[in-house]
């Protein structure tokens, strides 16, 4: 039976990752302990205090075989010092994100993947070689392999997010305003830079900047991405034909300013949002407009 356009598409049940879900009445803690209905305790490793009273939990089970518990808490947005600036960040493969601002607060490509691809090729070699018939159940060795090759995904996997969170912190912390392009990066899956797009982790890094935001009282803009490497940041010309890839500087053939293309793209990004009072008239009048994420 096909599935019909627009409806969900669900997990196999041997393909989804278990998981156990208890409300206010299935659980409670108790001398750092988590006891769960039917009279099972289990002793949690805590990374951090609980700010408040949960009100669920959820435990899952990683492809490692480790389980994890997350509570469900009402949010509370911890406010910084106010800075009086604003930056507009722009998205990209050659660097996960640069800015309007210093080099200080671009994110360069840290290419964890590459860094882990022999170690995974290895590990996805060994599984192949020990992939039991269909139909009979795996061996050790296979389920070894499968263990380490879980391993190194997890690995580059925190890496990602704990880069993208240092990085966000510190965009939030120097900045009251952000200027974002909502860039979803589904397209790059069919292009010649999958592979590099997919180790930038774009999309995890873009929610761990507004979830930040959102948590320390900061305010985002989220701006169209539409022809932002096209339009200049000084006069507001755009140019008749999009830049390639291979193109990094962006030269104006009307006012002939010349500099790094993502630079120029997140200076679009302020503009666009009006967070740029002195270049915000030479905005093009039919750029669209931004929307206040946070």
């Amino acid at each position: 039976m096909r599935r019909r356009a627009g409806m969900p598409k669900f997990k196999k049940k041997h393909l989804a990752a278990p998981t156990l879900n208890y409300t206010r009445r299935g659980f409670r803690l108790k001398e750092g302990r988590l006891h769960l209905a039917g009279g099972i305790a289990v002793t949690v490793v805590w990374s951090r205090d609980l700010p408040a009273e949960p009100s669920s939990v959820r435990i899952h089970r990683d492809p490692v075989g480790h389980l994890y518990p997350s509570f469900v808490v009402p949010a509370r947005v911890e406010e910084l010092p106010a800075t009086g600036r604003a930056i507009g960040i722009d998205w990209g493969v050659k660097d996960i994100a640069a800015t309007t601002t210093s080099d200080a607060h671009d994110l360069p490509h840290p290419q964890y993947g590459r860094a882990a691809a022999a170690k995974l090729a290895r590990y996805q070699k060994m599984m192949a070689r020990r992939r039991p018939p269909k139909g009979r159940p795996a061996s050790t060795g296979y389920r070894k392999a499968a263990r380490q090759a879980a391993k190194a995904h997890r690995k580059v996997a925190r890496q990602r997010a704990d880069a993208a969170r240092k990085w966000a912190k510190k965009v939030v912390r120097d900045h009251d305003v952000l200027a974002v392009e909502d860039f979803t990066p589904k397209f790059l899956a069919r292009s010649t830079m999958a592979r590099k797009a997919a180790d930038g982790a774009i999309g995890a890094t873009k929610n761990a900047l507004i979830e930040m935001a959102r948590k320390h009282g900061r305010i985002v803009h989220l701006v169209n991405p539409a022809h932002t490497t096209m339009d200049c940041a000084g006069c507001g010309a755009r140019t008749k034909h999009a830049l390639p890839l291979s193109e990094r500087t962006y030269t104006c053939t009307a006012c002939g300013v010349s500099c790094p293309r993502d630079k120029n793209s997140a200076r679009v990004m302020l503009l666009r949002a009006g967070l740029d009072p002195v270049g915000v008239e030479g905005v093009r009048p039919d750029g669209p407009p931004a929307r206040q994420a946070a």
